[in-house]
């Protein structure tokens, strides 16, 4: 045989061999069901039972621990629709408390699967070279802003000049207050604290005139104040602030099953899929083969939870357990919650806002 044709079958078997082995591994890897999903990480859940999941733990609204002992909010539903989406029950969920500083190293390490606490998604925490987080769907659009004590007579940035202003250290907070502050040439003092709890007992206690980060949280700190209408939020916005889940970007399988079953959740409002229709949803649509969008959406046809790795029904799993997007957001954050936030940015894209999920195809 001439060297060439030889080295040509050579590879070719290579090739073929090559092919059957990952054929192998990726049915291996998934089971028998054949999606060739590979995730370290999902298998490490389904084999604890349950999805560790990184919160705030004190900020009512998004995470934080009730009276009850059971944690509630935004963040903490979005974990709950994860749970679900990968187990079944939403309850399978561990949370852990993580201040801004420990946040980021405690995802890198494993110490926490999912990081839903009220994180501003930015290029150097997204990047390779960063902090190398992938980010899930916004679930938040957010801005910061400054709160003063309503008698102070402060009423713009620059009434603030010279003063001492509370912020939280090491967040996107620290650097857009001193962005906005040096652009218009005004000196003041950053008190910076690694806490949220130190940083409005400082406030509180009158050690600086102002405090200043996402205008949400604000907001809810606000709420539980003895006399919250002794505070006011200043109208400016002095940032974006995409408030959005993360994982490692090791892993980007695990990253997909996120992404769209927060998706999912978006996509339930728009189609008008709640808590409390779904079971009938999934019966009418079973029902009627005309259905083919709806169908698809609630994995009575198609593939697309075998193609994350998750199980058909994934997106029926996360709305039994925390609802829709709608209504989620009413029930901690919205007119329903004590914080009672406009949507605003927040509103579905088919409303004029921000909201909004590619399509289930």
């Amino acid at each position: 045989m001439p060297l060439q044709r030889w080295l040509k079958a050579g590879w070719s078997l290579v090739g073929a061999l090559t092919l059957s082995g990952s054929l192998a591994g990726c049915a291996d890897g998934d089971g028998g069901r054949g999606s060739g999903v590979q995730s370290p990480k999902m298998a490490m859940i389904k084999a604890r039972g349950s999805l560790i999941c990184g919160t705030d733990g004190k900020l009512p609204g998004f995470g934080f621990l009730g009276s009850d002992g059971r944690y509630a909010g935004l963040d903490a539903d979005t974990c709950r629709a994860v749970a679900a989406a990968l187990l079944g029950p939403g309850d399978k969920v561990e949370f852990r408390d993580l201040n801004p500083s420990e946040r980021f190293a405690a995802l890198s390490s494993g110490e926490v699967d999912l990081l839903a606490r009220n994180t501003t998604m930015t290029l150097s925490r997204d990047a390779a070279g960063g902090n190398g987080l992938s980010f899930a769907p916004t679930t938040f659009y957010d801005g910061q802003a400054v709160m003063v004590p309503a008698a102070s007579g402060i009423r713009q940035l620059k009434d603030l000049a010279g003063k001492p202003i509370c912020v939280p250290g090491g967040t996107t907070s620290e650097l857009n207050l001193a962005d906005r502050m040096r652009e218009q040439g005004i000196p003041f003092t950053p008190l910076k604290f690694q806490t949220l709890d130190q940083v409005y007992a400082a406030y509180r206690s009158g050690r600086c005139a102002a405090v200043s980060t996402d205008r949400s949280q604000m907001a809810a700190q606000r709420s539980t104040f003895p006399k919250p209408e002794e505070h006011t939020l200043l109208p400016m916005v002095l940032s974006k602030e995409p408030l959005t889940p993360a994982t490692v970007n090791a892993d980007p399988a695990w990253a997909d099953a996120v992404r769209w079953t927060l998706y999912g959740l978006m996509q339930a409002e728009e189609m008008g899929v709640t808590q409390a229709n779904v079971e009938a949803k999934v019966v009418e649509a079973k029902a009627n083969p005309r259905k083919a969008e709806l169908r698809r959406f609630l994995g009575i046809d198609g593939d697309f939870g075998r193609q994350l790795g998750l199980p058909a029904d994934f997106v029926v799993q996360a709305i039994r357990a925390v609802g829709n997007y709608g209504e989620i957001f009413e029930r901690n954050v919205g007119q329903g919650s004590k914080l009672k936030l406009e949507r605003g940015d927040n509103r579905l894209w088919t409303q004029g806002g921000l909201i909004y999920s590619p399509p289930f195809r």
